[in-house]
């Protein structure tokens, strides 16, 4: 019996990893592993920790072609989203970001960026049946967005400071996500 349990299992994990070589199927499991991990709520900072926004002045370009300025997004609230359309975790939270857009796009600013070709994004968004706001960036991040790795994403309250600084993918329609921006709302 424990022979055939060990047997069982073994083959499950070459099955795995065989499909993880495949490159028709890694970013489909990748994706898969990532949406359950993207099942946790990001980490809100403690107020005695917050970071500042150190400068405004991101020059970015929406998909339509019209150029934009972060620094006009001064005195509202912001969730800034670093992305890539072949980034597994930045697949998987997607839908949450979706569905969090769709409740509060009226009510904070949403910035995804993209550093891939436009004509890519938009695909991926058409695809995906995504109406999000994406930009591509223009200029060089300011210090407080230059990322080591994606996706990564950040909460800012109206005065700038850094709420969530949350690396890899997180569930942003999480009760703790929209809380958070209730209360900062209110401020």
């Amino acid at each position: 019996m424990s022979k055939n349990r060990v047997s069982i299992k073994n083959i499950i994990f070459i099955v795995v990893i065989v499909l993880m070589v495949i490159p028709q199927t890694r970013q489909k499991i990748q994706v898969a592993l990532h949406t359950i991990i993207a099942k946790l709520s990001p980490n809100i900072q403690d107020s005695d920790a917050l970071k500042q926004v150190s400068s405004y002045s991101w020059q970015l370009e929406d998909l339509e072609g019209n150029n934009f300025i972060l620094n006009q997004l001064k005195g509202k609230v912001v969730l800034v989203n670093i992305w890539a359309t072949w980034c597994p975790p930045c697949i998987a939270e997607m839908p949450s970001i979706q569905e969090l857009y769709n409740d509060y796009s009226d009510k904070i600013e949403f910035v995804l960026v993209s550093n891939e070709n436009q004509e890519v994004v938009k695909k991926f968004l058409k695809n995906k049946n995504y109406n999000l706001k994406v930009f591509t960036p223009l200029s060089q991040a300011p210090k407080t967005f230059s990322v080591n790795s994606i996706p990564r994403t950040f909460l800012l309250d109206r005065d700038g400071n850094i709420i969530i600084d949350e690396s890899g993918a997180a569930n942003w329609n999480s009760q703790t996500v929209r809380n958070t921006i209730d209360e900062l709302l209110k401020l």
